[in-house]
């Protein structure tokens, strides 16, 4: 099998390295294989956090809070996934907590992934439109 160059920011490395040593490992995971299943999104840190965008768009992301590493996806509440939790009623996000690498279901984060590519609301408009979200795909 041939190994393909992760598209992975040197800062969001610098993000992962910054981590105690399990959340790394989450956070590493997280990001090579975000990358390898979103090879053409745009990546970077945005308000302090891993952030990876399509067409500017942002989609899926990663933080470090209380509970552990929080995966963000920002339309993740039209995904149908139970195991993803919303937050709130205004915003489409979902997200679920990391507190060990073993925790992360590599079949579902690809399914997750592959939703966000086809699931979009549009959050790189938001301030135009007062706060509105509109259906992107």
């Amino acid at each position: 099998m041939k190994k393909e160059r992760l598209n992975i920011s040197e800062n969001i490395i610098a993000f992962n390295a910054s981590q105690p040593a399990e959340d790394w490992k989450i956070c590493d995971a997280l990001a090579k294989h975000i990358s390898a299943v979103l090879p053409d999104a745009e990546n970077k840190i945005w308000h302090r956090h891993p952030v990876w965008f399509l067409d500017g768009n942002p989609i899926v992301g990663y933080s470090k809070q209380k509970l552990g590493i929080r995966l963000m996806f920002w339309s993740g509440a039209d995904f149908n996934e139970d195991d993803l939790k919303i937050h709130g009623e205004k915003f489409k996000d979902a997200s679920i907590f990391y507190n060990a690498v073993s925790e992360v279901d590599i079949e579902a984060l690809e399914r997750w992934l592959n939703k966000s590519k086809d699931i979009q609301w549009d959050y790189k408009n938001i301030i135009k439109r007062k706060g509105k979200l509109e259906r992107l795909k």
